[in-house]
């Protein structure tokens, strides 16, 4: 492990010969078909492996170089949080093996950058916070198992809200930015890989969504991003906020890119009890269902209770739906009973916060003996903590005052809970499933936020209109978020497609042949494409 300063020195060193190869294999004669980095897919990167234009460490490379040039220097997005010192041999190893076997999977070679909550045997996994600073894992996560079985590279550790809560900084790494424009919030608590994603850092991305932990950062970095079923991707090895909502997700810039990272991570884990329901029900192949016709002949209701916070968010969503009609969907109007969106915060909160109480020991046990045991740990700890440390970590007063109400939430036995638990979420599950079965539909679409990325250093948005993403957390049913446009300022705005448990097969068709029709992702402004990135294939 190395961190990025020292990252940067080493690619300082052999930039010079790497600008050489590049140009070298950019010009070869042949009609070859290019496009830039950041609108490959990984089918176009294994597309370019079989031409023999590309191989997986030059794709390192590409991704290191970006790193270096847009993430501590120009915009200075401040993502990541650690490199992988053995990225760049672990590419070579790979890409001898494509030669004398050919590729394990289609993520063979691929670079994946992590949330910092997501455990990695071989590099620090401390939640964001400086009281797990230099903590290593005994063991990765069993999604990061699926992926390194599958060939992907994990690149790096990328920033993220300290414990996957409170505002888009850790203090191990700081404040987050928007590539877009980084006077605007990135989204959290998945801040670091949405930005890190559309920053075009990686290929792929790994965030963590409770209460919309990946779907935030999606819509506000412009990116495609997934909160799969709960149970159909293993929480084994990801530290734990609330496992009654917990759920890694794929993120990415294509539809086809989560679909490939969701068939690789989907499927039982005998760790965790809850991925017991998706035997038999994960699919072989996602991306079997992207289909650019998928929204043809489907129904699809509009949720326009969140509507109304930004009339330019609103614009979008009504062009979007345009879109989906002129593709033959039937687009319907759909309406939650207000005493649902009156009681759903409170209802979310009554389980996340004395779940974490309770949760968070089991994972700190895993780690050093140095380390907090328990959230009173962790509590009183942080009041030690009042300026920067040595190491640039900072205090984090609003997440740590969190602590203190968590802490003070309750347990696990009392009656809100376990009424919450066990009679309140099952009420949502069976409204909402109600709801798509009498109007016929295949997915609920509604803007992801209901207004365009706050600014960073000014609080919330201003808009007293509802989200609507802890619903799909309340339910464990999956939640699709696809660019969608661009406000008037620049700013991006995304759409989400929800649906019942498993249907992921359907939204992400749906979402591809939204994708396909609209083509709204775009580069960020402030990470432009570097003279080198380009794939030929």
């Amino acid at each position: 492990m190395t961190t990025v300063t020292q990252a940067a020195k080493l690619r300082r060193m052999t930039m010079p010969l790497l600008t050489f190869v590049l140009a070298s294999a950019l010009h070869a004669p042949g009609p070859l078909a290019a496009q830039s980095l950041s609108s490959a897919t990984i089918a176009d990167l294994n597309a370019a492996f079989d031409a023999g234009t590309l191989t997986s460490e030059g794709l390192v490379r590409l991704y290191l170089a970006r790193i270096e040039a847009y993430d501590q220097h120009g915009p200075a997005l401040n993502a990541v949080l650690w490199l992988n010192e053995n990225a760049l041999q672990t590419a070579r190893a790979l890409d001898a093996e494509r030669r004398a076997r050919g590729p394990r999977s289609p993520l063979h070679g691929i670079p994946v950058v992590l949330k910092d909550n997501v455990d990695t045997s071989d590099m620090p996994t401390t939640g964001g916070s400086v009281l797990l600073a230099g903590s290593i894992p005994p063991d990765d996560a069993f999604l990061v198992g699926r992926l390194r079985e599958a060939g992907a590279i994990i690149l790096a550790k990328v920033n993220m809200s300290e414990f996957a809560s409170g505002p888009t900084m850790s203090s191990v790494g700081g404040y987050i930015r928007n590539p877009h424009n980084t006077a605007r919030t990135p989204s959290g608590s998945s801040g670091g890989t949405g930005a890190s994603i559309a920053a075009s850092f990686a290929q792929l991305g790994i965030g963590t969504d409770t209460g919309g932990s990946v779907r935030g950062p999606s819509t506000s970095n412009g990116i495609v991003g997934l909160k799969p079923t709960l149970g159909l991707v293993s929480r084994d090895g990801i530290v734990p906020l609330a496992l009654t909502f917990d759920t890694g997700g794929p993120m990415a810039r294509s539809v086809y890119d989560v679909a490939a990272m969701l068939t690789v991570i989907a499927g039982p884990d005998p760790a965790d009890a809850a991925t017991a329901k998706s035997q038999g029900r994960a699919a072989a192949d996602y991306t079997a269902f992207l289909d650019a016709g998928a929204l043809d002949g489907v129904r699809i209701g509009i949720a326009r209770q969140f509507m109304g916070g930004d009339g330019d968010v609103d614009w979008i969503v009504n062009a979007a739906l345009e879109t989906m009609r002129e593709a033959g969907a039937t687009v319907v109007d759909v309406t939650l009973p207000q005493w649902l969106l009156d009681v759903k915060e409170d209802w979310y909160t009554t389980i996340r916060w004395r779940e974490f109480r309770d949760q968070i020991p089991d994972y700190l046990e895993t780690i050093g003996p140095a380390y907090p045991k328990t959230l009173a740990d962790l509590v009183e700890r942080s009041q030690d903590i009042v300026s920067s440390t040595p190491e640039g970590a900072t205090p984090n007063p609003s997440r740590w005052t969190l602590f203190q109400q968590e802490e003070a939430s309750g347990l696990l036995t009392d009656h809100e809970y376990v009424a919450m638990r066990d009679y309140g979420l099952p009420m949502v599950r069976s409204l909402i499933e109600g709801l798509m079965e009498s109007e016929g539909l295949s997915a609920i679409v509604y803007p992801t936020s209901p207004s365009r990325p706050a600014l960073a250093a000014g609080g919330g948005s201003g808009s007293n209109t509802p989200s609507a993403t802890n619903l799909a957390n309340l339910t464990g049913f999956p939640d699709l978020i696809v660019p969608a446009g661009f406000t008037g300022d620049r700013l991006p705005v995304g759409i989400s497609f929800f649906g019942p448990a498993f249907s992921e097969p359907i939204l992400l068709g749906l979402g591809y042949a939204f994708e396909q029709r609209t083509q709204a992702r775009r580069d960020p402004a402030t990470t432009p494409m570097l003279s080198g990135d380009v794939i030929r294939r």
